[in-house]
């Protein structure tokens, strides 16, 4: 199964030179679920696209620096490159701006919040608990680093986990159990290494200091990422599969 990340953003120096770009963080944490996925990672906000919506099983939106509402030439191009997958059926996943873009594409709308910045090991109630995610319970706990937020659900999604600070904190796309899209607001591909060194860097010009103290001191909780690493490539598993299937009875 070939997995494509689609890099929305970059990191700038010297987090880029000690961490490398965003794709093989995304890489690193699928294969500690399956060591035998091909991943590939193409740099939209560089303009370069795959050569269609089915040059890979499944494909991944990684976070950016950017909002959906900024006026870049990849924004609206990757919009419907999304649009097109999801009519396709080729399952994706969303993360951070990946999720916003996935929504803005597909329906609904992102806005920079007025609840400022939410950063840090982020706790989130899981509102619905479908069977691919094996071993979740009433809760989840990841890091998160975002501004922006989802404020309109799309019309084929529904909320999958939320918090006080962050209502729409991940999706489903279709039915819960066989989703054709999943997307979530905070970062699995994120170990609490980056994220320290991300806040320290962000805390000189973007984010409050009482904000980036806080963040950092709720890095001792264990986040699950582990458990996103298995839901991630049970998803596009499954997904490929009942893809496989379908165009098989087609026939």
């Amino acid at each position: 199964m070939k997995i494509g990340i689609l890099e929305t953003g970059e990191l700038s120096e010297p987090l880029r030179s000690t961490y490398g770009p965003y794709g093989p963080m995304f890489e690193a944490l699928l294969k500690r679920a399956a060591s035998d996925l091909t991943v590939e990672t193409v740099s939209v906000v560089n303009d370069v696209w795959p050569a269609s919506v089915d040059a890979a099983d499944g494909w991944i939106v990684t976070g950016s620096r950017h909002g959906v509402y900024d006026d870049l030439p990849f924004i609206p191009k990757l919009g419907a490159f999304l649009r097109d997958a999801y009519a396709a059926r080729i399952p994706m996943v969303g993360v951070c701006f990946g999720h916003q873009i996935m929504a803005h594409a597909l329906g609904g709308r992102a806005e920079k919040s007025h609840k400022g910045w939410g950063v840090g090991a982020h706790t989130y109630q899981m509102r619905l608990k479908p069977s691919w995610m094996d071993g979740i319970g009433d809760s989840m706990c990841v890091r998160a680093m975002h501004q922006d937020q989802v404020v309109e659900v799309p019309p084929t999604a529904q909320v999958l986990a939320s918090s006080e600070f962050c209502t729409n904190a991940a999706f489903v796309y279709g039915d819960p159990e066989a989703p054709d899209a999943i997307s979530v607001q905070p970062h699995p591909e994120f170990d609490a290494d980056f994220m320290a060194d991300l806040i320290r860097t962000r805390a000189r010009t973007l984010i409050p200091a009482e904000i980036a103290d806080t963040a950092l001191n709720s890095l001792s909780e264990e986040a699950d990422t582990q458990l996103w690493a298995a839901w991630m490539v049970r998803f596009f598993r499954d997904a490929v599969s009942r893809r496989s299937a379908n165009r098989s009875a087609a026939e």
